[in-house]
């Protein structure tokens, strides 16, 4: 049985989170919603050094990063990027660095946690929900250069 370990960031850490980062970016280009999001969330690679306001925890086994988490603090702290390796998923890595983001955003003086799930993105819509996080609100979007788009809406 593995015992999850979840710590902070480090320098030292920052090629190994690049190479993660790249394979979750890779994940999400053909998700729905997933160009748009990775438009709006410029990778942090190579600059993984935590901030005042931000604060970066690495899922590690036997010494070697499997998983990141990113966490913008303030009255509201925002999990601004959750992945985990998938050969090293099913065994808690996810929970475990929701556990230490909450347990940070508490300690901050956040009153509220909130994350992003794309839509058909069931493994971190999961892993919001064990972890008590639950949808507040739905954004939908339509692109209006695209002709394909320009019918009624129907009731």
């Amino acid at each position: 049985m593995i015992d999850p370990v979840v710590r902070p960031a480090s320098i030292a850490d920052a090629d190994e989170l690049g190479r993660l980062e790249d394979a979750a970016r890779l994940a999400l280009r053909d998700q729905r919603g997933g160009a748009r999001w990775l438009e709006e969330h410029p990778a942090h690679h190579p600059e993984w050094v935590p901030g005042a306001d931000r604060r970066v925890f690495v899922a590690d086994l036997d010494g070697c990063p499997v998983g990141y988490l990113v966490l913008d603090l303030g009255r509201v702290a925002t999990v601004e990027s959750v992945y985990v390796d998938p050969e090293a998923r099913e065994v808690g890595f996810g929970d475990a660095l929701l556990d230490a983001a909450r347990r940070v955003a508490v300690e901050s003086g956040a009153t509220l946690l909130e994350g992003t799930a794309l839509p058909g993105d069931r493994d971190t819509k999961n892993l919001y929900e064990r972890a008590g996080i639950t949808a507040r609100s739905i954004t939908v979007s339509i692109v209006l250069s695209d002709p394909s788009s320009s019918g009624p809406a129907s009731r």
